[in-house]
């Protein structure tokens, strides 16, 4: 490891000799550009990621003397890529970098994933970025969709709708999940994912805590897809619906469990944990709700108005111990 360290700086001080001398047509950018590529590569080696991403960024000041967009741009994410191993700080202006050149080439599609990059970068620094995390998907979202490259935008969307939820935006995440599920809709091979994205916007409305809304929302969803009325998605949200409604905590404890009994099959797929509570009423259950791979933190909603047990949880501290 101290080998390739040694030869990362070996290339390195080359590198910058060739930046201070002079060639026939001025300076010798593109010869350092070589020595600063074999410079980063020896420190990657090495696992000197902080060196190996500063190298990379000389290299893509190289590249910018040059004219070379395109090599700057992925040099540019070359360093975000080996900083955010150690110093997120530092790699989110890599990228920004990158996708600012991307979006000069017209490659809307790769500065899209730039933006995927960033938002990921804060969601993993924690809950004080959340509105970073929701603008930087939102512009990924909006590039990806201008390519067309609707599968990427609708899994930032849900991204989205994930952390507008973390942050009360309710009505934001069901126009989400409700756009999501006419899309799919469309296409044959994820059609059948639709009864999972009612459903989320369904949740999202009892989250709003309004019944009359989400009696309304089962029948603009049934209108939308006429097979929802008959899976067990479209049962649960009646039922939790009717036992708010009634101040009814036995049914509704009763459709959570039900539900998880049918959900057991899904159990190789990610699944989030939500508690539903309201003023003096708190239910908390595993439900095994399949919504999205991506909801792994609790989803804290206020649906219903009335205290009940909670739920033992025990024959499912296994799966919750594997999201987490």
């Amino acid at each position: 490891m101290s080998y390739h360290i040694a030869k990362g700086e070996e290339f390195t001080k080359t590198a910058e000799e060739k930046l201070q001398g002079w060639g026939i047509f001025g300076s010798n950018h593109e010869d350092a550009a070589q020595f600063f590529d074999k410079a980063a590569n020896s420190f990657k080696l090495g696992k000197s990621w902080n060196l190996a991403g500063a190298t990379y960024v000389k290299l893509a000041c190289c590249y910018t003397k040059l004219d070379s967009t395109h090599e700057a741009a992925n040099a540019y994410a070359d360093a975000a890529h080996c900083y955010k191993k150690d110093n997120i700080k530092e790699a989110v202006p890599c990228l920004q970098q990158s996708v600012n050149l991307f979006l000069e080439l017209g490659r809307l599609n790769m500065a899209a994933r730039c933006y995927k990059e960033i938002a990921e970068l804060y969601e993993q620094e924690g809950e004080q970025n959340q509105e970073q995390v929701i603008a930087y998907y939102e512009k990924a979202a909006e590039l990806f969709q201008s390519e067309d490259v609707n599968i990427s935008a609708n899994l930032c969307r849900q991204k989205i709708a994930h952390f507008a939820v973390e942050i009360d935006q309710y009505a934001k995440a069901i126009e989400i999940y409700e756009d999501i599920a006419r899309q799919s809709l469309k296409n044959n091979l994820l059609k059948y994912g639709v009864k999972s994205h009612l459903l989320n916007a369904g949740i999202c409305q009892l989250c709003k805590g309004g019944v009359v809304a989400m009696n309304n929302a089962l029948d603009l969803y049934q209108d939308l897809d006429p097979t929802f009325s008959g899976t067990p998605e479209y049962r649960l949200l009646a039922d939790l619906a009717a036992a708010i409604d009634e101040e009814d905590e036995v049914k509704f404890t009763s459709a959570v469990q039900e539900y998880d009994k049918i959900s057991e099959m899904n159990r190789d797929e990610d699944f989030w944990f939500a508690n539903i509570k309201g003023d003096g009423f708190m239910v908390n259950f595993s439900g095994f709700l399949p919504l999205l791979v991506y909801w792994r933190r609790n989803l804290i909603s206020r649906a219903n108005p009335f205290k009940a047990e909670e739920l033992d949880l025990s024959i499912y501290e296994e799966e919750e111990d594997d999201l987490t």
